[in-house]
């Protein structure tokens, strides 16, 4: 049995669908706080269990004859995100869980000045310290976030940001499909494996590929932490969440997501969608 957390989100929700195309629906259940958004699921004949990372017990019922645990990383903004993947672990270890898999990002370091990256860290340690075998699934920096991260180009022709870096940005669902390919295969992933694109362009590239695909001029302005952020607060964006987004610039331009690894594009049996591809459509 498989049992994937978070299915009513983008990723897992993406992971459960690829997955029922490689494994028989009764092998596979989710876990998810409201069960009437998992409808979906339940119609093709997988087993909807209601728990939410904050619920413990519920946790161990819903992992009960799981071989294979896949935790989706928490992204409540108010929540101590390390406090609930420890419980989701501990569950995992006392329901007797096979092997658990966590969705993680590439960059994941205590040093990085990314916030989720230390997050990553710290439940990876978790992961390492519960006696479990455990998978972390190192996703490269998800590209649909450069529809707000490279900035309203398409109608400035400028794409404006604190610091430059390379960032190897990888789909989402390209992500999810290697996922299920990993869980249907039932191990052999011991410990981070990196999963991302095949480049990593710098912030100048996507600039260069963001004119090629709309035929018009588009530059890049590097305009240094200061000035950025009096932008965004002068554009209302909450202090806290400029912040936190800055903190992503600056593990770029650190080099935390400038490594690439094939392994993405050997799990789904292609080429991985790229920044063009991302741009344009």
């Amino acid at each position: 049995m498989i049992v994937v957390t978070g299915a009513t989100g983008a990723l897992n929700g993406a992971t459960v669908d690829h997955l029922l195309e490689r494994v028989p629906a009764e092998q596979v259940a989710v876990a998810v706080r409201d069960p009437d958004r998992a409808q979906r699921f339940a119609e093709r004949g997988v087993a909807v269990r209601q728990a939410g990372y904050e619920d413990p017990a519920a946790l161990r019922a819903a992992f009960a004859g799981a071989d294979q645990v896949l935790l989706v990383s928490s992204n409540d903004p108010g929540a101590d995100a390390v406090a609930l993947h420890r419980a989701a672990v501990d569950a995992a270890v006392a329901a007797g869980v096979g092997r658990v898999l966590y969705t993680s990002h590439q960059g994941a370091a205590a040093g990085s000045p990314f916030a989720p990256a230390r997050v990553h860290a710290a439940t990876e340690d978790l992961l390492e310290q519960s006696g479990l075998a455990w998978t972390s699934l190192r996703n490269g920096f998800y590209a649909h976030s450069l529809d707000w991260l490279a900035g309203p180009w398409r109608e400035t022709g400028v794409v404006t940001v604190p610091v430059e870096g390379p960032v190897s940005w990888t789909a989402r669902d390209d992500a999810a499909e290697a996922a299920a390919v990993v869980l249907a295969a039932g191990g052999g992933y011991d410990g981070p494996v990196t999963m991302t694109a095949g480049a990593a362009p710098t912030f100048a590239d996507v600039a260069r590929t963001a004119a090629e695909v709309s035929g018009s001029p588009v530059e890049l302005a590097v305009v240094g932490r200061d000035a950025w952020l009096a932008g965004q607060l002068a554009a209302g964006r909450p202090e806290g969440v400029a912040r936190f987004t800055l903190g992503m610039y600056e593990a770029a331009e650190q080099g935390f997501f400038a490594g690439t690894d094939p392994l993405l594009g050997q799990l789904i049996g292609r080429e991985p969608r790229t920044v063009r591809d991302q741009l344009a459509g």
